[in-house]
């Protein structure tokens, strides 16, 4: 069950598994991405006829993407240039 799940989380949202990786610039395909998630935040909140629902789940998706940037380029960071996690003794 657990790679079901895993399997389907990164048929969706990682960028080089779904239908936007032939999207050639990442950016681009960054800023589908997040059109989809206002999307899917707008017909939740319309679903459950409240435009407060939106507001919260516009909150929690922009909150839930920051994370993941801010992850994705300390990863990024450490890979490339591991020295700046490092103190330099005077």
């Amino acid at each position: 069950m657990t790679k079901i799940v895993h399997d389907t989380w990164q048929s969706v949202m990682n960028h080089k598994r779904n239908p936007l990786r032939h999207i050639p610039h990442l950016n681009t395909r960054h800023m589908v991405m997040q059109v989809l998630a206002w999307m899917w935040c707008i017909v939740f909140s319309m679903y459950f006829g409240s435009m407060w629902v939106f507001g919260i789940t516009a909150i929690a998706h922009v909150l839930v993407i920051s994370a993941i940037v801010v992850t994705v380029a300390t990863f990024e960071t450490a890979k490339r240039k591991p020295s700046l996690f490092t103190r330099n003794k005077l």
